[in-house]
């Protein structure tokens, strides 16, 4: 069976419905990832993401191959077994640590040094290493080593950066294919499309990375501070180019609008630490809008923290408050599953909007309605 069986393109978009085929499950598309960077997601068990049914996760290469390190993995069997997770993973490659660390790490042809934020070690990550640690935490979709350009960087630069994540992409297919599987399920590995803020490198580098056999395509170097619409532009004018039985991911992607936006733009995987982050902050994405829990006016609140979720539980506003305002650990936990439980429920109804063929009118109502209770 193949890796991505497309179902599905809307009529009227872009939209499209697929399922990814794993050994650690099929995973439906359009599909929302939450972001577990070292092994969990925070402020939650695997057993609280498997009752809200989530089919994947991700994993961070550059955090998990500082702590606890590969050789733990090994002894363990892998990430799946040391975090006791049987459903999929995705792990991304450190490239966005090199984006984000970057008085730590220097960058040459052969991959980047950096030093540990941990400790200040020192360490290097080849293209070809890279495939290699992720062979060992047995991830099921891999990510290329690649540099993330920062916003505002001009053509020259961001042309020598895309030239580089070009060359570590080749030669990490080569190594990907050309090394023995670890563990027993199969392994996919991704491309990432570069190129920056200008549409005609973006569009050179989706053309040429895409006569390599990657399993699926990422777009990558986008939410880095530049205007919505633009990254709008360029995510609409790579999916043109991708071809249509392989996966689409848009790295790091975003708030709910973001989401769908893209979506209707044609691509199916998304993660953002978003949801995880502003939660522990005291924001609540729900189905009525945005919610800043630690707010007076909730303060005698009776209303469900989301009446589209009232469960068996069905926790008041009013005590989510109270949580946040005494600074007690279950505050995170709630607030955290609302969130999750809610980009979840977005990217599910968008499938079926999509398989109706009413995604583009669903979309429009519900974010009319979404936005304006902001």
């Amino acid at each position: 069976m193949n890796f991505f069986e497309l179902i599905r393109t809307d009529v009227e978009t872009k939209a499209r419905v697929g399922i990814l085929h794993t050994d650690h499950g099929d995973i439906p598309t359009p599909i929302f990832m939450p972001v577990g960077t070292q092994g969990t997601v925070k402020a939650l068990e695997q057993r609280n993401l498997i009752e809200l049914n989530a089919q994947i996760i991700l994993g961070n290469t550059y955090h998990l191959y500082l702590r606890p390190g590969m050789e733990v993995m090994k002894h363990f069997g892998g990430l799946h077994q040391f975090i006791r997770w049987n459903r999929a993973i995705l792990t991304d490659s450190g490239g966005y640590q090199v984006f984000s660390l970057q008085d730590l790490r220097r960058i040459s042809d052969e991959g980047v040094e950096f030093r540990s934020h941990i400790d200040g070690s020192r360490h290097f990550f080849s293209a070809k290493k890279v495939v290699e640690i992720q062979k060992t935490l047995g991830s099921d979709i891999m990510m290329v080593l690649d540099e993330c350009v920062p916003y505002g960087a001009d053509e020259q630069y961001t042309r020598r950066s895309m030239e580089l994540s070009y060359r570590w992409a080749v030669g990490s297919r080569e190594h990907f294919k050309s090394i023995p599987q670890i563990w027993e399920h199969r392994q996919f590995q991704f491309a990432i499309c570069q190129g920056g803020m200008f549409p005609n490198l973006r569009k050179e580098y989706a053309e040429r990375v895409i006569q390599y056999d990657f399993d699926g395509f990422s777009i990558g170097g986008l939410s880095v501070g530049e205007p919505t619409e633009l990254m709008y532009e360029l995510t609409d004018l790579t999916t043109d180019i991708l071809p249509a039985t392989k996966p689409r991911y848009l790295m790091g992607v975003g708030t709910p609008e973001n989401i769908l936006e893209a979506i209707e733009r044609g691509v199916d995987m998304f993660d953002c630490v978003l949801p995880t982050r502003n939660a522990r902050n005291g924001q609540l994405f729900t189905t009525q809008g945005k919610i800043n829990i630690r707010n007076q006016q909730y303060k005698y609140s009776n209303e469900p923290i989301d009446s589209a979720f009232a469960d068996d539980e069905n926790y008041t506003l009013g005590y989510l408050r109270h949580l946040f305002i005494a600074k007690e650990i279950l505050g995170l936990i709630l607030a955290t599953r609302q969130n999750i439980r809610f980009y979840l429920w977005l990217v599910r109804t968008a499938r079926e909007k999509i398989l109706t063929g009413e995604f583009r009118q669903w979309k429009k109502e519900f974010l009319s309605s979404y936005l304006e209770k902001k």
